[in-house]
């Protein structure tokens, strides 16, 4: 059996992807620490809408680096599964509502 392709040390060296690129490296970094930073969002609100779209993309480095973040941000697990409800809805009426173009093709095809 080979080794998995999610390793979890390998959330640890998300600093190395400068490695190859130092300059995009660093601009990446500039912009993504200037994100979180506080706002017209705390760094709770922002670190439950990062677990929410790590969800959506379904990242298990990031699910793992928000949940942290999210709990050492102030978020309870309460607020954190709900952030994560609110991604499913919105992952979930994306997907239906584009039955919409299904339907406008059909009734075309149709007539």
């Amino acid at each position: 059996m080979g080794k998995p392709y999610y390793i979890e040390e390998d959330l640890f060296k998300f600093g190395n992807i400068t490695e190859f690129q130092p300059e995009l490296g660093k601009k990446f970094f500039s912009y993504y620490n200037a994100v979180f930073e506080e706002g017209a969002l705390t760094e709770r609100e922002k670190a439950l809408i990062a677990l929410a779209v790590s969800h959506t993309v379904q990242c298990p480095y990031c699910i793992d680096a928000y949940t942290t973040a999210s709990l050492e941000k102030g978020a309870d697990e309460e607020q954190m599964m709900e952030a994560i409800h609110v991604a499913a809805a919105i992952r979930g009426g994306a997907s239906l509502v584009h039955g919409v173009q299904m339907m406008n093709k059909a009734k075309e095809i149709s007539m």
